[in-house]
């Protein structure tokens, strides 16, 4: 009966010898290879996996091959999926609140934006988030925007009348649009190639980003420089699996996020001096436009969705405007 007490020795010596077994985690994006979502994910991978010393792999599923961004939305809350960068119009859909960030003309600049969502309010959009199943890990970018079009520049509002416009799937975008006389729809981001090539829409709005990582200025030259509103990215981690991970592990994630958030920042923020060159260079017609008139013609969202949402409207005007002084 001696070899039982050698059996579980060996077992124990090989158990000790093998390597460990990284966890793959997923995060799942719509965005395209080098679209600043799918490089910051990238980043945030490198940074877990070493800090992690291997425990930790991370696995970038782009270009909405998990689905697209609702329905990513659905495996994170029901823990099949890790995590997700996502759009704030479809996580708008689960809270109000964060509507109030796609506001025309809210923000001056990306800092002004970024110290509106790191603070209270972005704070208090996060626990109502939490309560819905999800952890913010992350406010990320998705830059400020600009109207592109397949045959004409856009310089002022009459001449966005009657447009057949792709949008996020963002009402308060939708509504932007209604009031500038275009005939916005929305669509899912993998998606907008193709509808643009088969001539479904004239134009689309996106940050110079995303529309030289999609070649859209190859399917919409003329790019005007409008500025409109700006989009974020959040980061959601399902809460049922955060749950179940030690303390340590989830602060080792955060600050590989953090840090990968700073990142994906940088990279908007010098996107437009850096891009608009590019684009350029590649076929692109930039234009100013009549910013005072596109603010006039888009003023009654502000109205619109104080009714709907209430306090957080004035709430994040201050906040914006007093980030905007600093």
């Amino acid at each position: 009966m001696k070899f039982k007490p050698i059996s579980l020795a060996l077992a124990a010596a090989v158990a000790l010898a093998a390597p460990l077994q990284a966890e793959e985690l997923v995060i799942g994006t719509n965005g395209k290879p080098g679209n600043p979502r799918v490089t910051g994910a990238e980043m945030f991978g490198a940074l877990l996996e070493q800090a992690s010393r291997g425990k930790y792999t991370v696995k970038v599923a782009h270009s909405a091959t998990l689905g697209d961004d609702r329905q990513m939305l659905k495996s994170v809350r029901l823990g099949t999926m890790h995590m997700t960068v996502n759009s704030d119009g479809p996580v708008a859909e689960i809270v109000a609140d964060l509507n109030a960030f796609g506001l025309p003309y809210l923000f001056s600049s990306l800092p002004a934006a970024w110290e509106v969502l790191d603070g209270p309010i972005g704070d208090g959009i996060a626990a109502q988030l939490n309560e819905k199943g999800y952890v913010v890990l992350a406010w990320w970018d998705n830059g400020i925007r600009k109207i592109t079009h397949t045959s004409k520049a856009i310089a002022h509002p009459d001449d966005i009348k009657g447009m057949k416009i792709r949008t996020p799937q963002s009402q308060v975008t939708i509504d932007a649009f209604t009031a500038l006389g275009a005939n916005p729809a929305p669509l899912a981001f993998s998606e907008l190639p193709a509808a643009l090539q088969s001539g479904v829409f004239e134009g689309q709005e996106n940050p110079l980003a995303n529309i030289y990582s999609s070649k859209l200025h190859e399917l919409t030259p003329y790019i005007a420089k409008s500025n409109h509103k700006y989009e974020m990215a959040p980061i959601l981690a399902s809460k049922r699996w955060w749950d179940t991970l030690s303390t340590e592990d989830q602060a080792m994630i955060q600050t590989a996020m953090d840090a990968a958030t700073w990142y994906n920042r940088g990279v908007f923020l010098i996107a437009d001096s850096e891009l608009e060159q590019k684009l350029i260079d590649e076929g692109a017609k930039f234009n100013d436009v009549d910013t005072a008139a596109f603010q006039s013609a888009t003023a009654g969202a502000y109205d619109k969705w104080a009714g709907e949402i209430g306090d957080i409207v004035p709430s994040i005007q201050k906040a914006a405007a007093a980030a905007a002084a600093r």
